[in-house]
């Protein structure tokens, strides 16, 4: 209900300012008749009024280009896949190299962006992290899950070089992301050691629940299918071990069932059983 106030006032206000500016009125106007709105709007509160007025809006900064065009097996962690390559373009208004001035001096980068994917908004503050075998809850805030009140990703990621001059601007080329293709990005910081690293940090659930690797099995014949797509050692590399990772929900475990996983231009077939990955098919997309 508040944000449906919120909705209302917005376009109250925008209304109101049309038409003061329809009349040639000066900027007081406008500022008298929010004020006047604490008491001729009963419904909005005083912070109401407040969230209006300080609301921050933004938008995004870069987008990013990753093998994976949909979110299914992803890694659950940014840094879990070394070798996972990806880049960063971005909008128009950023892609002056002065943006970025300096920023090659730094290995790792912070990246805040959307869970642009994800169809539904937070349901709860309780989650279930698949490290906890989906069935365990913990807050939404002692957790890493995308469902979250304001829909926010931060990813730590190797910066391995800059390319300064493209059609689309500069662009970073970085390792080890956990984004979707077409993600999109509102802020980039530079990973500080001294501030931002906490070796001896305790982490919760994840101290006592370590992730198993599973066995991935690559048959000769799809192996075959990529080769003469035109994959590198280091791209199937990086497939078997996003592979390891298991990238089914933690809740289905049939092992009949084959799931296609959308990597590097191809859909990646393959069925899990007792702690093993069998790929089947490798089909182009």
């Amino acid at each position: 209900m508040f944000q449906l106030y919120v909705s209302l006032a917005k376009i109250l206000i925008f209304l109101h300012l049309a038409f003061l500016l329809s009349l040639g009125k000066s900027c007081s106007h406008l500022f008298s008749f929010c004020l006047n709105g604490v008491i001729r709007w009963k419904f909005l509160t005083f912070a109401s009024l407040i969230y209006i007025l300080l609301h921050m809006d933004i938008t995004p900064v870069a987008r990013f280009r990753s093998p994976f065009s949909s979110k299914f097996g992803i890694p659950k962690q940014s840094g879990i896949i070394a070798s996972l390559r990806g880049s960063i373009e971005f909008e128009p208004p950023f892609r002056n190299p002065d943006a970025l001035r300096g920023i090659d001096a730094f290995d790792y980068l912070w990246l805040i962006w959307e869970f642009s994917a994800n169809p539904h908004a937070a349901h709860g503050l309780l989650v279930r992290p698949p490290r906890l075998g989906g069935n365990e809850r913990v807050g939404v805030f002692a957790s890493r899950s995308p469902f979250r009140p304001n829909g926010l990703g931060l990813s730590s990621v190797r910066l391995s070089h800059v390319e300064w001059d493209t059609p689309r601007g500069p662009v970073l080329h970085v390792l080890g992301a956990d984004l979707m293709d077409g993600t999109p990005i509102y802020d980039i910081k530079p990973y500080v050691v001294y501030a931002d690293s906490h070796p001896e940090a305790r982490s919760g659930f994840v101290d006592t629940r370590q992730w198993k690797k599973s066995e991935v099995i690559l048959p000769a014949v799809v192996l075959s299918v990529l080769r003469q797509a035109g994959w590198s050692e280091e791209l199937v590399d990086t497939l078997v071990k996003v592979l390891e990772q298991d990238p089914r929900p933690r809740y289905q475990q049939d092992p009949a069932r084959v799931y296609g996983m959308p990597f590097a231009g191809y859909d990646i077939h393959f069925r899990c059983q007792e702690g093993k990955v069998m790929v089947t098919d490798a089909v182009p997309l």
